[in-house]
């Protein structure tokens, strides 16, 4: 595959902050952030979270700079502050009651409109975001790549506890995120009309307050002219963030080219997709996955498709090697929700798993 430019990317991490002691959550996010007037970290909903963004990044060197140097300084002002910084998707011993409000006006609201929906905004991603050149491009590759999201969860599930128990399922917070009326699986959208009605439906019923409250995974980000993929748990490190972003500019590299050989999306049905990522999310990477054909399979062999559609972009992105190293080091390891599982099963206890969280989100993913 010969291509031009290629595309440029970010990639945001979302962290939260958990009690040294009791591994639940703390509520000192806005005393960390005030380290940092400087840097592009952001508050979130809950004031136990926080953001960090990286960049407009063109090279893997690049990013994978920016997301340890974030977690690094991030993590040691956590420190300053009685608090652990931990990437995880979703707080392992559960939330607190009520969920403390970050002090702005629009969180209040969605709390008044939403009621206990608000847990789902309590959730921790790690989103990418690859340049486009227009809303109809981006919204032709949203069309395009649909079919991969399923073994882009399954790969970075990385949230199977809630409340000091095994959810059953390897991304619980995948699970919670769905719960909103606005979220999920984004719609075959086919032209920017198409995409604006459904966006319109989605206001107009109460079910988003603005256009920012579109959550589907995967969304047209159109004040920065960038497709954002929302699939992912938080990266438990940040080799995992990189290869997740390395996978998708590979794949969003992919879809361009063949939106210009004129080829379509392929057709997958709105239901069996939903099922499929129900399926990695309660799986992730050591179980079973829904293929495009609707058969079971072995998630790993999903990724080994996903692999073979990116290889030829990974390639001409120069990526290719890259993404071997991390993904060899990410199976000898195994999955962040499988990490997590076996932390707690040495001992039947959570404090190993708050450990095992807190230390990784620091140190990375071992060679």
């Amino acid at each position: 595959m010969r291509g031009g430019r290629l595309p440029t990317f970010g990639v945001e991490e979302e962290f939260l902050l958990l009690n040294p002691r009791t591994g639940r959550p703390s509520t000192r996010a806005p005393e960390v952030l005030r380290q940092f007037p400087d840097r592009a970290f952001t508050a979130e909903l809950a004031t136990f979270q926080l953001e960090a963004n990286t960049p407009v990044c063109r090279s893997a060197e690049q990013a994978h700079r920016e997301l340890v140097a974030a977690r690094r300084d991030l993590a040691a002002a956590a420190d300053q502050h009685d608090s652990l910084l931990v990437s995880t998707g979703f707080s392992p011993l559960g939330l607190p009651d009520p969920v403390p409000l970050t002090d702005k006006a629009r969180y209040r609201t969605i709390r008044d409109r939403f009621g206990l929906l608000l847990d789902s905004h309590t959730t921790a991603g790690c989103h990418v975001h690859v340049g486009m050149p227009d809303l109809a491009t981006a919204l032709t590759v949203s069309d395009h790549l649909r079919p991969h999201l399923p073994a882009l969860l399954a790969l970075t599930a990385n949230s199977p506890f809630c409340d000091g128990r095994d959810t059953g399922h390897a991304s619980w917070r995948s699970v919670v995120w769905s719960r909103l009326p606005s979220a999920g699986p984004p719609p075959l959208h086919r032209n920017p009309a198409s995409y604006q009605r459904s966006v319109q439906l989605l206001l107009d019923s109460g079910a988003a307050l603005d256009r920012a409250m579109v959550y589907w995974f995967v969304r047209p980000a159109v004040h920065l002219s960038t497709l954002e993929f929302r699939i992912a748990d938080a990266s438990g490190t940040a080799e995992e963030s990189l290869l997740l972003a390395l996978l998708i500019r590979a794949l969003t590299t992919r879809a361009l080219h063949d939106v210009a050989e004129g080829r379509p999306a392929p057709e997958l049905p709105d239901q069996q997709l939903r099922l499929a990522l129900w399926r990695a999310a309660h799986d992730g990477f050591e179980g079973r996955g829904l293929d495009i054909d609707g058969e079971l399979i072995p998630a790993h062999v999903l990724l080994e498709k996903l692999l073979a559609a990116a290889q030829p972009a990974l390639e001409a992105n120069g990526d290719a090697r890259c993404v071997g190293n991390l993904l060899d080091r990410l199976l000898r390891h195994g999955s962040g929700a499988h990490r997590q599982r076996r932390a707690h099963v040495r001992r039947n206890d959570m404090a190993d798993v708050i450990a095992l969280l807190a230390d990784q989100t620091r140190a990375g993913l071992p060679d």
